[in-house]
């Protein structure tokens, strides 16, 4: 598969090897662009900033609701090519494409509503004889650098609101699953984008997105992925609007008198899905001193009965890690936990890229499966003996994507809500808990801005000022 530049397809000598990371089979290989395709997807960006900006919101909603119809059309060939470049299982692939849907659909939505309001210049005392309202005006070029682990339906949550919102998109995916990217990029065209509304370039990170990042032209960068690679970013970019959306090691709080059977059931299946590499995976959960020995059992027997294997079975409910480098981190990783005194409970195996799902008890602070993003099936279970107790753990992370509580108690559930420090609250359910038209973002290390198109439009927009002189 070739890069789009331009609405053409770009080859270039050097190629990049996409593989299954079941197997190691490749699936297909990609260009790796250097700089002088990085120039061109610039210029065709800056092309394309005029041609979208002169879009009407109608023909902005039309273009992102046939590409929802389109994705929705080609669900099956799209749901195996993520299997297949990511390790979705068929399950996870196919909730993903149908995200997608969603979040084109909702993008349309707000690409229609997109508008400012009136500014009540006499309220100040020389606003008397004027009256003001403010547009929401594009922003110009939207550099959208995107994850390995949903590259489909997190390139959905940074194009789509970018183009609802007038600008020109240059999508660079993860070069470990840039396939999905390029086909989503082919979708946008036969929508009926202008050629130069979206580029999709392809390469290393170091390079391809360095360039993109330090140029002065994009007037936006949307990142998804770690912490330290997003401060980088930050570092790099200069005077841009930037949206990150970083790592986390999200917490589940467990109070006496929930649920318990959900509980872990909802807790393991978030602590595995997508075998781990989800930023809101549960990878914490504290459970409260009296109920910890029931949950803990049930937990087990969870993980347990788990089906690990070949992503393309569809009775397989834990597939590959990326690749094996990051097996082996999370291998080392609970190692270390071990040697602080942690203990497996059920899992902690591997063999090549699969690994086992994992409950450990005993985990000390200072463990990375802790303190870090653990980005691998592996779950922490801690006592706690009082909500006080437990919100304060929670809260001593750098992190703070999304938590959850299960409780009975309302009072629990609104002081969770106040004062743990995240992006997100879910009450009587696990933090990886996500739909594709809400505020989704984090505090602290996990982030900036939120991403859900009614607001990732506002972050792609700029507010200009109108004032008019009555007499």
């Amino acid at each position: 598969m070739n890069m789009l530049i331009a609405g053409k397809d770009v080859s270039t000598d050097s190629v990049i090897e996409v593989r299954n990371p079941y197997d190691g089979s490749v699936v297909d290989t990609v260009p790796a662009a250097g700089p002088d395709e990085v120039e061109a997807a610039l210029e065709a960006a800056e092309a394309g900033a005029s041609q979208m900006a002169s879009l009407s919101r109608y023909e902005r909603a039309a273009i992102l609701s046939r590409v929802a119809a389109l994705i929705e059309e080609r669900s099956d060939d799209l749901t195996l090519l993520l299997a297949r470049e990511v390790g979705k299982t068929m399950r996870e692939a196919r909730a993903e494409v149908l995200r997608a849907v969603q979040t084109f659909a909702v993008a349309a939505e707000e690409a229609r509503r997109l508008a400012g309001e009136m500014v009540p210049l006499d309220g100040a005392p020389t606003g008397g004889d004027r009256f003001g309202f403010y547009l929401r005006v594009p922003v110009g070029i939207v550099v959208a650098i995107t994850p390995f682990n949903f590259p489909l339906n997190l390139a959905a949550h940074k194009v789509a609101p970018a183009l609802a919102g007038g600008n020109s998109v240059i999508l660079k995916p993860a070069s470990a699953t840039p396939l999905v990217g390029i086909e989503l990029g082919r979708l946008l065209l036969e929508a009926g984008l202008p050629a130069n509304g979206i580029g999709v370039i392809t390469g290393a990170g170091g390079d391809v997105g360095d360039r993109l990042v330090s140029d002065a032209r994009p007037r936006m960068v949307t990142f998804t992925g770690s912490a330290e690679i997003g401060k980088a970013i930050v570092a790099r970019a200069g005077l841009k609007k930037i949206a990150m959306e970083l790592g986390s090691n999200s917490a589940v709080i467990v109070m006496e008198g929930a649920d318990l059977a959900t509980a872990a059931e909802r807790s393991v299946r978030g602590a595995c899905a997508l075998a781990g590499q989800v930023c809101i995976s549960v990878q914490r959960v504290l459970v409260q001193d009296r109920v910890y020995d029931d949950f803990l059992r049930l937990a087990v027997e969870v993980a347990a009965g788990l089906t690990l294997g070949d992503q393309l079975s569809e009775g397989t409910d834990v597939g590959p890690m990326i690749d094996e480098g990051q097996a082996a981190r999370a291998e080392e990783w609970l190692a270390e936990a071990q040697e602080m005194g942690a203990r497996v409970e059920v899992g902690g195996g591997r063999r090549g890229t699969l690994f086992e799902p994992t409950v450990l008890t005993g985990v000390p602070d200072e463990a990375r499966v802790w303190k870090d993003e653990a980005f691998a099936p592996v779950m922490a279970v801690r006592a706690f003996r009082t909500l006080d107790d437990a919100i304060e753990t929670v809260n001593a992370s750098r992190y703070g994507l999304q938590a959850g509580i299960y409780t009975h108690r309302l009072e629990d559930a609104l002081r969770a809500a106040h004062e743990v420090r995240c992006g997100g609250v879910i009450v009587n359910d696990v933090p990886t808990f996500r739909v594709d038209l809400m505020p989704y973002g984090g505090e602290k290390e996990s982030g900036l801005g939120r991403e859900g198109p009614r607001f990732a439009i506002e972050e792609m927009t700029e507010v200009r000022l109108v004032a008019i002189r009555r007499r």
